[in-house]
């Protein structure tokens, strides 16, 4: 074989093989129903919870690196604190640890029919479950079939001289085994495919087990590299949380580097008592090193913990987001304490959307990343309420309910999807400004070119308006006070709400007609129709949402009969193109 056919060889078959883990990856998690977020957000109360989750979750996407990457993400979203995922880093170190158990049973041979199976039921199934299976299926072929492909390309290298020089070199000096490892696994971004061509040299005697785990030990380094990028440019919290990946990872390598000697005699022991096969040699290598760098470092959670707040000064930025609490056992034992649970996470649910519209207004004012990231985040959140909050009202509704609690759990039901929509308002109001800016960029740009002289005095790209300013206003006190309302009964403030519905409407008109007025004197800017009609839009529409809670509760006053359709909010639809249609019908862009 030519070097040539080599190289091309050893890179289709790693393409295939990195190929098959994501794909296997991916099916995994269609099989497990998208929860693995939820895993990782409701399971990691206590370190070994924690620890467990990390397994678990790593175990069914197949990716170390990507189990960080969740982490870093909920931490900075405020759904889980740093010493919660140090616990699911260091779990997901040992979940990794399957996907080298999986090509230790060296099923190469059956990689073709493998993926043909999975095809079949890819392509020709119509049921979601079978076309995950197939997809399953098909990575697994695929990771299998690429093995042995990369197999074949590096068979010829136990035939050269360097090759074996170098080999010789790493089992005499530990630091360039480690040093090699991290290398590679940084570049291929995947420690599972480090592991599986350090399996099949071993299999073909090109590598000694003394030169191979050092490579192993610098294999975990590696893959923090992919938690480190994740984390730039991110919150000190998720650079907290990187930081403690890379420690848990080199300090292990330290570890076991300089306990080379006896650990390479722990796993031969091992190897020749359990009669495992070259490629299991090195599955049960990793695992035992992952596994017994778990124990060492378990116990030391809340000093890797304070080091790292050292190593990333600054303080966290909370947003006081927590994960949902509702108990499911209650529905059936008190289904009014299950309703006034849920009353709780709604108003809950609530008190995020008015802090996403705040977020938003500060991104309008001043366009930080910070904000918007903000709202981001609350968007998360409240998504996240409105799954578990539908899902435990629909339960409560299957139980004997009197017609209050029937009426109870309806409305809570109908105010959950209401905040829902509020936070997708927050979100349009973003991509509005982003919107706008744009337009202004592209605007100046042409003018510049065509040197065209602008009708625009402004320094800044966005039109700050004092009367959108004051729609901000009066939309966040509808909000404020419908949260109020829903938590003590007030009646007198929800008859307030209806009274400002008034002067709501005619904010967002004079915007309108202000808009119309700047386009007719030939002082607007297409970025301003942006700002002045689609954003007032959007405030209205999350004011309107806030009348429901207030329309109910004076309903109660009144004694009128309740019906939940009376207070049914039919969202505008988006036409065909994408734009968004007012209030009265006219496309607002």
């Amino acid at each position: 074989m030519s070097y040539q056919e080599m190289l091309f060889t050893f890179l289709g078959g790693l393409g295939i093989f990195l190929f098959g883990i994501k794909y296997l990856g991916d099916g995994l998690q269609k099989a497990a129903g998208n929860r693995l977020r939820e895993i990782l957000n409701r399971f990691t109360s206590t370190p070994f919870r924690a620890v467990l989750a990390g397994i678990i979750v790593t175990g069914l996407i197949q990716s170390s690196s990507g189990t960080t990457v969740l982490a870093v993400g909920l931490v900075s979203a405020g759904f889980m604190t740093l010493r919660q995922a140090i616990g699911v880093i260091m779990g997901a170190n040992v979940g990794t640890t399957v996907t080298a158990f999986i090509i230790g049973f060296n099923l190469s041979a059956y990689s073709l029919p493998i993926i043909g199976a999975g095809a079949i039921l890819l392509f020709f199934s119509k049921r979601t479950s079978l076309q995950s299976i197939g997809q399953i299926l098909f990575g697994f072929g695929a990771l299998f079939y690429g093995l042995k492909l990369m197999g074949n390309a590096m068979d010829p290298l136990k035939d050269l001289p360097q090759f074996n020089e170098l080999m010789l070199s790493v089992a005499d000096h530990p630091v360039l085994g480690v040093g090699i490892g991290t290398l590679l696994t940084m570049v291929l971004q995947s420690s599972s495919a480090t592991i599986g061509i350090l399996q099949q040299l071993y299999m073909q005697g090109s590598v000694t087990l003394t030169a191979a785990l050092p490579i192993l030990f610098g294999d975990n380094i590696g893959t923090t590299i992919t938690a480190v990028i994740a984390c730039l440019g991110a919150s000190v919290a998720a650079k907290r949380t990187a930081a403690s990946h890379v420690i848990f990872n080199l300090v292990g390598a330290v570890i076991f580097t300089l306990l080379l000697s006896p650990f390479t005699r722990l796993v031969m022991l091992f190897a020749s008592s359990l009669g495992l096969n070259p490629a299991m040699q090195i599955a049960f290598a990793h695992g035992l090193f992952n596994l017994s760098n778990l124990a060492i470092q378990f116990w030391f959670i809340p000093q890797i913990e304070m080091l790292v707040k050292k190593i990333v000064p600054g303080s966290e930025k909370n947003l006081n987001i927590r994960s949902v609490t509702l108990s499911e056992p209650i529905i059936h034992t008190s289904s009014v304490m299950a309703i006034e649970q849920a009353k709780s996470e709604v108003i809950q649910m609530g008190s995020y959307v008015l802090s996403s519209v705040k977020s938003a207004r500060k991104y309008y004012n001043d366009t930080k990343e910070e904000w918007r990231d903000d709202v981001l985040q609350y968007e998360d959140a409240i998504n996240q309420c409105d799954i578990e909050l539908t899902e435990y009202l629909v339960k409560i509704s299957a139980t004997v309910l009197t017609p209050l609690e029937s009426q109870e759990q309806a409305m809570l039901l109908e105010f959950t999807k209401d905040f829902e929509r509020i936070g997708d308002h927050s979100m349009n109001i973003i991509r509005y400004v982003e919107e706008s800016i744009a337009l202004e960029e592209k605007q100046r740009a042409k003018d510049k070119r065509n040197r065209t002289k602008s009708t625009n005095s402004r320094e800044t790209f966005l039109l700050h308006d004092e009367h959108l300013e004051l729609l901000f206003d009066k939309v966040l006190k509808n909000i404020r006070d419908a949260l109020q309302v829903l938590e003590n009964d007030d009646v007198e403030l929800a008859q307030k709400m209806l009274d400002r519905e008034e002067e709501i409407n005619q904010l967002v008109e004079l915007l309108r007609k202000k808009y119309i007025r700047l386009m007719t004197k030939g002082e607007g800017r297409a970025a301003d129709g942006v700002l002045l009609i689609d954003i007032s839009s959007n405030l209205e529409r999350s004011s309107d949402r806030t009348l429901h809670i207030a329309k109910y509760f004076l309903g109660n006053k009144y004694n009128f009969k309740y019906d939940t359709s009376n207070f049914h909010y039919e969202e505008p639809e988006d036409d065909a193109s994408g734009d968004s249609i007012g209030t009265n019908g006219e496309v607002l862009d």
